[in-house]
């Protein structure tokens, strides 16, 4: 059996020393991501009574889980990941990758006709350890949630969803103030500092 290496040590240990982490055991949260989607909600009101929500990349459920919570029964909330993830209540679940139009349509079908009020993209990609090539993947995860959230939210929608701060982050921060009437960036008390996510909130799709 291969050793650990001392990095992947040093992060096990930070992930387990983390005190967001270990609310999220001791609440009953499947992530620590949670605390991001709730400290952002606090400052924005994203989610509200009624809403319809998507939540794009979802496994293992945090946002979800928080969503759901927070409608208490009032709402709606579909979740989509390539993953499978365990059931939440309230939360209805579909498998694939949304980019794929067999699942787009099955989207669409559970949408029913409604429009979107809140997309939630909290999508990262299979990290290959190359930045560029990693950066090159986010951004285009990033792309392809900020056209599908134009394609579904109402004229009131909102899109909250992680960035990564490096190539392609500004020209994606761009077309979202062409695209949105309203744009602000976000970083919750819950990312950790050194990380170079930062959340964009973006409000009013233009038409």
């Amino acid at each position: 059996m291969s050793r650990r290496s001392k990095s992947s040590g040093r992060w096990l240990r930070e992930h387990f020393e983390d005190p967001y982490v270990q609310r999220a055991q001791q609440e009953g949260w499947r992530s620590r991501a949670a605390f991001k989607l709730q400290e952002i909600d606090r400052a924005e009101r994203l989610v509200f009574p009624g809403a319809v929500i998507v939540d794009l990349g979802a496994a293992p459920g945090g946002w979800s889980q928080y969503a759901a919570r927070s409608l208490a029964g009032r709402g709606t909330v579909i979740a989509v990941d390539l993953l499978a993830m365990d059931a939440l209540p309230g939360v209805a679940f579909l498998q694939g990758d949304f980019r794929e139009q067999p699942v787009l349509d099955a989207l669409l079908e559970m949408l029913s006709g409604r429009r979107v009020d809140l997309v939630m993209s909290d999508m990262a990609p299979n990290m290959s350890g190359v930045d560029v090539v990693d950066q090159a993947r986010a951004a285009d995860l990033e792309a392809l949630a900020l056209d599908f959230a134009r394609k579904v939210m109402g004229p009131d929608g909102t899109l909250v969803m992680k960035l990564f701060q490096g190539a392609g982050f500004q020209e994606l921060l761009a077309d979202a103030r062409r695209n949105f009437g309203q744009v602000r960036m976000r970083k919750p008390s819950a990312s950790r500092q050194r990380s170079s996510e930062a959340y964009l909130v973006a409000r009013k799709p233009r038409s």
